[in-house]
């Protein structure tokens, strides 16, 4: 029997997002829909003209770096897209009726919007600055202790034994926030985008009953560029560590150059999982398939409503001239 990825019919430039009770799917040719399942069982639609800085400043669409333009763009947009589905979706009037506590009470009544926004930015930055913690130093701290006890015979290892241990930092992540109610109905709807996706993808007709047969797992979701981007980061710093030996020794100039070259590694992976949106051979399916197996934990199967929701948020954006 054939896997349900295999001979596609046709490919879609469109790409989604799940959100909050929710999917937005996106054209790149600038035309995103955000559906959501509101509080009263109906499914509300709202289409947004998508900007691209590239369509203004042509050299930003150039390879390598439009991959980091888009991913910058892709984030503003993304929170932008779940700003709006928390509140179509009832929750800040849930979390409101909610019992509140004293300190809640206190700055709905003495803290402006503008106030609460300084707050919000503030926890943004110590939010990537957590990030930064556990995904680049606290590898780099581990492999350096490690390496001392070792006398440091991981010198020539340095960067991949980082990337293992990145790997499983970010899989221990997604396995633990899994288990929360709320983010677990975020991954069936995630599965929801990628199995309309692929039905479309078949040249089937787009119905529940088509879409709930395909595969939740897709070559081009952002889980897979992740992968990419530690498994290139790994090659890259590898490349470097070999033929500058003296930079590993000094763990401060070490995770900067790390910084330094991580537009060039967001690039590149940028550009593969284009590729692999494009192709099916050999060697996108060996650097596709860490992303395809975290799948299983970043999408659930979905329930009939949720299919729902993806089938309408995908018709909003399709086109009949797809390439």
């Amino acid at each position: 029997m054939k896997k349900e990825n295999e001979q596609v019919v046709r490919k879609t430039a469109v790409g989604g997002q799940a959100l909050i009770e929710g999917i937005m799917m996106m054209h790149p040719k600038g035309k995103a829909a955000i559906s959501v399942r509101t509080p009263d069982g109906t499914i509300d639609t709202e289409e947004l003209e998508v900007k691209h800085i590239k369509d203004k400043i042509k050299f930003l669409g150039w390879p390598l770096i439009r991959g980091i333009v888009n991913y910058i763009e892709s984030m503003m947009f993304g929170y932008k897209c779940l700003m709006i589905s928390a509140e179509k979706s009832g929750l800040e009037d849930i979390e409101e009726e909610e019992n509140p506590s004293k300190l809640d009470k206190w700055l709905n009544e003495h803290i402006n919007k503008k106030v609460m926004g300084i707050i919000t930015a503030i926890a943004s930055v110590l939010g990537v600055g957590l990030a930064f913690v556990l995904f680049f130093y606290l590898p780099t701290i581990i492999v350096d202790f490690i390496n001392k006890l070792s006398g440091e015979t991981l010198n020539n290892f340095r960067a991949l034994f980082e990337g293992i241990i990145r790997m499983g930092i970010f899989v221990a992540y997604i396995a633990l926030v899994s288990f929360m109610k709320d983010i677990r109905r975020t991954f069936m709807y995630h599965g929801a985008e990628h199995k309309t996706i692929f039905c479309y993808e078949k040249g089937l007709e787009l119905t529940v009953e088509n879409i709930k047969k395909m595969s939740r797992f897709h070559p081009r979701c952002g889980t897979s560029f992740i992968f990419v981007i530690i498994i290139i980061s790994v090659v890259l710093s590898s490349a470097i560590s070999v033929a500058f030996p003296y930079l590993r020794n000094h763990t401060l100039i070490w995770m900067a150059i790390k910084l330094l070259i991580l537009p060039l590694i967001t690039g590149i992976s940028y550009e593969f999982i284009r590729y692999a949106g494009k192709h099916d051979n050999i060697f996108v399916k060996i650097l596709a398939a860490p992303g395809l197996w975290m799948q299983r934990l970043t999408t659930k199967e979905p329930d009939d409503e949720m299919i729902e929701v993806a089938l309408t948020a995908f018709k909003a954006v399709s086109y009949d001239d797809e390439d």
